[in-house]
């Protein structure tokens, strides 16, 4: 019996942790968002250049971290508790939906070079940035109810 609990306090000690790295990944990117976003109105220039290179990098460590730190550990079956694995089930093909417009949106900026012939693209980041922004709030919301089933605070 003893051992049972260990195993049950081991998975979720894991999934603590986990959480932990999706949260700290999530806030590096609403800071280098917000770093980005007060660049407005955008110059092609080196620090605009590096903040969006900077941004789109973290974008998809977030995006992978959410992924591989939290779905697939409750994918692999690794999370048993019913209410999170029906919170998961319900809210995971959301984030899914986000997940395609980051990526549309790293596939779009990552490579831009802004210092030699990009400029154009500049005015189509300003409203592309908003987007995100609203679709990065959806996303931390859908995730706050997984974290929630997890750690006991269902709302």
């Amino acid at each position: 019996m003893v051992s049972e609990f260990n195993v049950g306090n081991d998975r979720r000690g894991r999934s603590r942790e986990k959480l932990a790295t999706l949260v700290r990944t999530r806030s590096e990117t609403l800071s280098l968002y917000s770093e980005l976003a007060n660049q407005r109105p955008f110059e092609a220039d080196e620090v605009t250049s590096e903040a969006l290179q900077e941004f789109c990098q973290a974008l998809i460590d977030y995006a992978a971290s959410a992924h591989f730190q939290l779905y697939r550990f409750i994918s692999d079956k690794l999370e048993r508790r019913t209410a999170v694995l029906d919170v998961a089930d319900r809210i995971y093909p959301k984030i899914v939906r986000t997940t395609d417009t980051i990526l549309r949106f790293n596939d779009k900026y990552e490579d831009v070079d802004l210092l030699n012939g990009d400029r154009e693209i500049l005015n189509l980041l300003d409203s592309d940035l908003s987007n995100l922004g609203e679709i990065l709030a959806e996303r931390i919301q859908l995730e706050d109810q997984v974290i929630g089933a997890i750690t006991g605070q269902l709302h």
